[in-house]
Order: structure tokens, then sequence, then C-alpha cells
């Protein structure tokens, strides 16, 4: 195996999280050792070439998905003001983005990480394969720091259905739809399984090809997902806007909400009879908007695409209605046939359902979502659960019981609202999730055991590697705003690499006036961290069990308050409107954003 030599810092994956880590690290760190490594051939993460299909565009509209020091201009990249961003576009725009700022030469493609291990002297020993096809080599990095920016989405998951070697046609995930470019003229029915925004990208895109589209949303599952058109309420407000606005942000439980610095809002919302009912009431706006939007109840074909569950238990995977034509068209004129139903096995180009009913297409799109845990294997065994990894335990141990219970009665007094969980048959969860998956693919869930979601002090490092300093996970949850929680995540990963957060300034002047606890270097306090790395992971279960939040941080409205944490984590000034008026109802976007960095540099110098 070839050495590749030492680095200050290791970064796994090109994609928005992975390149703002290293543009972020060498603005501070200018001289440093850093080095991309990126498994596909282009640069972008969900944005590579390789994953460009027809029409697949962004939930994001022009504005909402740009760096703040980068903008996405419309004479340079295309995209006019109110139109979702084509997938190209954002490659497009990503490949600009490393250009300019001398990241390009700093990745390696096509360099699929296999192992991390941990050094006995501190650091990380990163294990890849570079390459492609049969001219590939193994070959090791040896690094002080490392950063997974691989994010969630990267291990598509197929499941395993009772006679899919019979099926003799392809079985494609979405994440492979671009390899296999010619399904799209070359079939004349196609089978999609799944009710997620790919299953309805994908519906779409065979549909407006003229490919007859039978489309299977499992009986078992949780339903299609909420899909709104890119202006909702009344006042015809873009969406994604919405859940930015901090005056909005008050309307969802947050357990992390306080740092916004309007807790006496937030308790008169979600600890009183009166507030609890304008909460409500927000919500069924909210939803019966969207409902009347997209017509639901005018079409008994339509009707079976309307969401199961309210909106707010939902998340990250609520989407935008981003189609060049109507949706729902192709629905009502019989090109996209609508199922729900169990798949019960495959035969011959053929899908058996539940009811009885067969289905026969030239091939079968898997809209089942991710793999909830790396494929990176990591170093020594039984590291994973020391890095906060997504995993299965036999029985929690009576001090992990306490914590979770300790942080499961904090968040109900706290937010009431929560007891009242969504009503869910005993067998409905989501195709993904661990407890579904086949026994072949995680045999300790089939004797029995139970899944225990990511934890991630701040959602980026593991609670026992706080005090190491050497590794963090950027990118590690769901947000409709990828881009403005990258790029603080990526400062204050950086800071606290090189112990530069208020806490670690703080205690250094308390060293200088002789008030420090004997410490050489600022450290923080494992149990703290521990505790509030429970208490946030659990608010994730108990707040969006019908999105990811059993499995890791999937949030919507509650990305205000936590970039205003992470802020006050930096020291930063974390309400950044002008005014008082635009503080409140002025939806937040990464301009608002733009010199985080310079305003760190100043308070660390």
């Amino acid at each position: 195996m070839a050495q590749s030599g030492d680095m200050d810092l290791v970064i796994i994956g090109a994609g928005f999280n992975g390149l703002v880590m290293a543009k972020t690290y060498l603005d501070v760190n200018p001289s440093a050792r850093l080095v991309i490594l990126e498994s596909d051939k282009t640069i972008g993460g969900v944005w590579c070439q390789g994953r460009l299909y027809a029409h697949l565009k962004t939930n994001n509209l022009l504005g909402a998905l740009e760096y703040s020091d980068f903008p996405m201009d419309t004479p340079t990249f295309g995209v006019k003001e109110g139109e979702p961003i084509p997938g190209p576009i954002v490659h497009e725009y990503l490949k600009a983005y490393a250009k300019h700022f001398d990241i390009s030469r700093r990745i390696r493609f096509n360099s699929r990480v296999d192992t991390v291990t941990e050094r006995d002297n501190g650091g990380w020993e990163v294990g890849f394969t570079e390459g492609v096809g049969e001219k590939t080599s193994s070959k090791t990095i040896s690094s002080k720091r490392l950063v997974v920016a691989t994010g969630l989405t990267s291990e598509p998951y197929v499941p395993h259905i009772p006679g899919d070697d019979d099926f003799g046609a392809p079985i494609v995930h979405p994440r492979y739809l671009a390899e296999h470019g010619s399904l799209i003229h070359d079939c004349k029915e196609v089978i999609i399984v799944g009710g997620s925004k790919s299953g309805w990208d994908s519906a779409y895109a065979f549909a407006d090809a003229g490919v007859k589209v039978n489309w299977i949303i499992r009986e078992s599952g949780h339903g299609p997902t909420w899909m709104a058109p890119p202006y909702v309420t009344p006042l015809r407000k873009r969406l994604e806007k919405l859940v930015s606005v901090r005056f909005l942000s008050w309307f969802s439980p947050c357990i992390w909400g306080e740092h916004d610095g309007f807790g006496w809002v937030r308790r008169l919302l979600h600890n009183t009879t009166i507030g609890r009912f304008l909460v409500d009431t927000f919500w069924k706006i909210l939803a019966n908007d969207v409902i009347t939007l997209n017509g639901y109840d005018k079409h008994p074909e339509t009707k079976k695409l309307k969401p199961w569950t309210p909106p707010f238990w939902v998340a990250s995977s609520l989407s935008i209605l981003n189609y060049p034509t109507n949706f729902f068209d192709h629905v009502r004129n019989g090109n996209i046939k609508v199922h729900i139903a169990d798949v019960d096995r495959l035969s011959h180009k053929t899908v058996h359902l539940s009811t009885g009913e067969s289905i026969c297409g030239d091939a079968i799109i898997c809209s089942t979502g991710w793999k909830p845990c790396s494929t990176i294997k990591f170093r020594p065994e039984g590291i994973d659960k020391r890095l906060g990894m997504p995993q299965t335990r036999p029985k929690p141990s009576p001090a992990e019981t306490a914590r979770e219970l300790k942080a499961d009665a904090t968040i109900l007094e706290r937010l009431p609202r929560l007891q009242n969980q969504p009503v869910r048959s005993s067998d409905r969860r989501a195709l993904t999730d661990l407890r579904a998956l086949d026994a072949q693919d995680h045999p300790a869930l089939a004797k029995g055991e139970e899944e225990e979601p990511y934890r991630l002090y701040n959602f980026m490092v593991p609670p026992a590697f706080i005090n190491e300093r050497t590794i963090g996970f950027a990118g590690a949850l769901m947000t409709v705003h990828t881009v403005m929680v990258a790029e603080a995540q990526a400062l204050w990963l950086t800071a606290y690499f090189g112990q530069g957060l208020a806490s670690d300034r703080q205690q250094r002047q308390q060293q200088q006036s002789g008030l420090a606890n004997g410490h050489t270097k600022p450290e923080f306090d494992i149990d703290a961290v521990t505790n509030k790395t429970v208490l946030h992971s659990r608010y994730c279960k108990w707040r969006y069990p019908i999105g990811y939040g059993l499995r890791f941080p999937d949030f919507v409205f509650d990305v205000v308050p936590y970039m205003d944490m992470l802020l006050q984590d930096l020291g930063l000034v974390s309400r950044r409107k002008k005014s008082r008026w635009a503080e409140l109802f002025h939806p937040y976007g990464p301009q608002d954003y733009q010199g985080m960095v310079d305003e760190w540099r100043v308070k660390v110098s």
C-alpha cells in the first residue's frame, strides 16, 4: 500500500460542505497541508455530473443555494429570479467556486475512502482506493485532523425483494439514473417505488418523456411526501424563505430555540394553552394552503398523493414542485398511475402487489432512500460508538438510559406539544429505517438489538473526542438551508480545531488571571457535552418522527436558532439584520452571514 504523506487536514467529500470546509480552513491557516478525497470523478457530491438526469432541479430558487461570498448571479449562471436552480447549474457553480478560491488543485478525484484508523500518537490514517476500473491502487494518508463531509446521501439503499433475480430488467436507484440515461428512451413502461421527492422527480422525468409510469407508494410506509408550490400562504411567499424568518421559527417547538434570545416568546407559544392553539393554527393554515393549491381532492388519482401526516412532523422531506409543467396533469391524464400497496414479490418484468394486482414494466426505479450507515470502515473495531455514528446496541447501559430519560423529560416538559405523537400503524415505518432493512445487511437488528442514531455535539463532533480536537463531521444533518449551515459549520470546526471558540478564549483569559482549573489548554466538560448531545439527538426523535429524526438531525424552522447557537459559540453577533423589523420578519439567507470569517478573526486576534 503506497504512502502519500502527512497532512494537517484531510476532508472526505467535495460537495457543498467539503468545499467550504477547505476554503474556510485555508482562509484561517493559509499554509496548511490540506487535501480533499472525492470518490467521484467530478466535483459536487450530490450534484456531481454523474448524478444529473433530465429535469433534476433543486428545491431552492435563485439566491438560496449559494455561498455568502460567491453569488450565483444571473449573467454568469443564467438562472433567473424565481426559478428553481437546475442540477447542471449547481454543478457548474461548485466548479466555479472551487476554481475561484483555488481549491480544485487540492482535490483528489476517483479516491474512495475505505478505512479510517485512529493513530496511537493522535490523528488519523486514511486508507483509500485511487483510480477507476482495473487501474486502481491502494494508498494511505496520515493527517492530524479529519473532517468527514460525505453528508447523508452517499450510499443508495435498494431493498432486496423476493424474486428480484427473476425480474430480468434493470432495478435502479435514482442515484444512478444518469448512468442509465437510455432507460428514458428505451422503456415503454416503468415502475417507481417510493413516495419521496426523488420518486416524484423520477415519475415526472419518465412521464414527460412519454413513458407510462406505474408509481407504487407503500401502504405500510409514511405515504407521499409533502410537495408544495414554490410560493405558499395567502401572501404567496417563497416557502424556503418562510422557514428562515425568525418570527415564524417561533411556531416550531425547538429545544435549542432559546439561543435566539426570545425564550419568553417561545415559552408563551409552547407552554400555554392559548400559545399551543396559535401554533396548531399556524400549521393547519400551512397544510391547508398546500392541499388547496395542489387540488388533491379534485381528482380520484391526485387524491392518492395527498400526504398522510401533518407537515408539523415532517422536516426537510417537505419539498417543492419545481417542474416546468404541472405535475398533476400527468396524474389526471393517466400518464402516471398511483398504486397504494406493498410489494410482495417480483417475477419476469412484473411486480406483484399486496392488493393482488400485478404490474408490468421495463425497469424499476427504487426511490427508497439512503443507507444510514457509512461505508467507511472506522478502526479499531468498536470505535463507531465513540465516534457517535449510527449503530445497533443490544441494550443501553444504565448510564445511557438515565441520560436519555432525563433528556426526554426535559424535552416534554419544555415542549409538551411533542407528547402527542402522530398516530402510526404498528408496521408503518420508513423503508430505510434500520429496523426495516434486510437481516443480512444488519444481523444485529434481527437479534432484537436497537438502533442508536448519530450522536454528535452540535451535530459535528463526537463527545468522546471533544477534547482531542482531531475529527469533525460536516453536513451530517438534513436541512433545506444546506449552504448557510455548511458555512457556519465550517467556521465552527475551524475555530474548534484551533482552540478559537469563545469558550476557549474565556478559559485562556481565566488562566492568565489565575482563575484556571489547572488545565494547560482549554477543555470541554465531557459530561456537559454528552448531556447536550443526547438532548439534541432525542429532540430530533420526538420532533420529526415522520422525517428522519429517528436517525439523524433533520430540521426546517429550527435552522435560524441553530445558526444562532453556532455563532454564539464563535463569539459572533447572531442577530444580523439592520433593524428590529427586519430581524423578526425578513428571511435569513446566505448573504446575511457574509464576512463571518473576518469577524471571527478580529475576535481572536
